[in-house]
């Protein structure tokens, strides 16, 4: 869809005597073989006039000269001036001349221009190779997709000085295609590494979570450290490194070794499963003592606290931080799971999105002691249990109890939770049988205050 949009929009400027170039990450794309997620154009033609030719689009970044037409966005050249917030250029200016807007942008292999139209002639059978005759290069950014290298455009200190986020998006784009760093630009994100705070969370929040989900989170995640950007926008998970942890259960060593094999094991991750095994055991560090062996007693509990402040920090949604939590809060149980009571166990089962959480303690085990038991117990009973199973219609109901003669008071909860835990156990089935239990642990309802 974008791609044919793309075309049909560059035909336009082309006709009416305006350039358009695709650029940026889908000609990196291209040329790399993977799908482009969107395509963008520059062009020389003036916001206004591009809204007169496309009447239908949207004006969606007035000072940056940015038109979004049909999902497409078209931008006007132009060159940057006087960054002031780190983040966001104060002066813009409109080019006529595109090697001025390429100049302006991070890498190497973001600013590469190819003519839309070159497109048109493709089909899947086209050799990628052929495309490169056809790239109009003013950076060296084809030698370095060539290469695999990941280089700021100019000199990457003020690329970086103007827009602090870059830092993060050089690992991101390193770890995301296995490209390697190119020295220099390395050693200015290592001297401008703690300007990233001062970039906003929900920025910081985005990186992160592509590079814990676009691929090679664990090469990800090594590249923050050694940059000193990890220390800076995730301290918690920086402390991890050195903390030593039982041989007997974890003999491939500290919890940031632990934790970097989960994530290397992480495929095609959801949000929130990348991010409850990076923060599963954040709160070993504060906790972490030795009695008869090395323990860390407490370690869930303020697991939550801290991943909770973390995740709170970088403004995710709620409904992302309870599932984040509720992973890290559960991560642990599975080692009971054999010994549990059909209730318990149940309850267990039926968490809200339980596959995370069983595929978090199959990471936990591969990468720890390698034992899988529970996780195929676990796996096999929550196969084996429809939802009718794992959550069936209740015998009774406070209008229930009322309705028995019951008053309503702190005793209903626990009432309604053992009628329940008996019913998830197969030993009631009536609602007749329901109101016997309760009667018979609880007393008649003359004798409830």
């Amino acid at each position: 869809m974008g791609r044919e949009t793309a075309i049909t929009i560059a035909t336009e400027l082309h006709a009416r005597g305006f350039q358009a170039w695709l650029v940026g990450g889908c000609v990196r794309d291209l040329l790399l073989g993977r799908k482009p997620e969107d395509y963008d154009i520059a062009t020389d033609a003036r916001p206004e006039q591009l809204l007169e030719i496309f009447p239908k689009a949207q004006l969606v970044g007035a000072q940056f000269g940015v038109v979004l037409v049909d999902g497409v966005e078209v931008a006007t050249f132009r060159s940057d001036h006087s960054y002031q917030d780190g983040r966001h250029p104060s002066e813009v200016r409109f080019e006529t001349d595109v090697a001025q807007d390429v100049l302006r942008r991070d890498f190497t292999i973001n600013a590469l221009l190819l003519d839309p139209s070159s497109l048109a002639s493709m089909n899947s059978l086209t050799p990628l190779d052929s495309l490169n005759s056809q790239i109009v290069d003013y950076v060296g950014g084809l030698a370095d997709l060539r290469s695999h290298i990941i280089r700021a455009i100019g000199d990457p200190a003020q690329r970086f000085a103007e827009d602090h986020l870059r830092m993060l998006r050089a690992i991101r784009f390193a770890a995301r295609f296995g490209f390697e760093i190119e020295p220099g630009t390395m050693l200015a994100i290592k001297k401008l590494h703690d300007r990233i705070t001062r970039v906003s969370p929900e920025r910081i929040r985005e990186e992160l979570t592509k590079i814990l989900t676009e691929g090679s989170p664990r090469r990800g995640f090594e590249l923050l450290d050694a940059s000193g950007l990890l220390a800076d926008i995730l301290p918690e998970v920086a402390a991890m490194k050195g903390v030593q942890q039982p041989p007997e259960f974890h003999p491939e060593g500290d919890v940031w070794t632990h934790t970097l094999m989960m994530l290397e094991g992480l495929q095609s991750p959801t949000v929130t499963l990348a991010w409850g095994v990076l923060l599963h055991d954040v709160g070993k560090p504060g906790t972490f003592r030795i009695a008869d062996r090395i323990r860390f007693d407490g370690h869930v509990e303020l697991g939550e606290r801290l991943g909770r402040g973390i995740l709170n920090r970088l403004r995710f949604s709620n409904a992302d931080i309870e599932q984040v939590i509720a992973l890290i809060a559960n991560h642990m149980r599975f080692k009971h799971v054999t010994e549990m009571r059909d209730s318990k166990l149940k309850r267990m089962l039926r968490m809200d999105r339980f596959e995370e959480h069983l595929e978090l303690h199959r990471l936990d085990c591969a990468s720890s002691h390698g034992h899988f038991e529970n996780y195929e117990f676990a796996k096999r009973k929550f196969e084996e249990s429809p939802p009718e199973i794992l959550r069936p219609a209740r015998l009774v109901t406070g209008d229930d109890l009322i309705a028995a003669a019951y008053r309503p008071g702190p005793d209903f909860a626990r009432m309604l939770e053992v009628v329940e835990d008996a019913q998830l156990e197969s030993k009631i089935q009536t609602k007749d049988e329901a109101l016997e239990l309760v009667k018979s642990l609880f007393g008649s309802p003359n004798r409830v205050p």
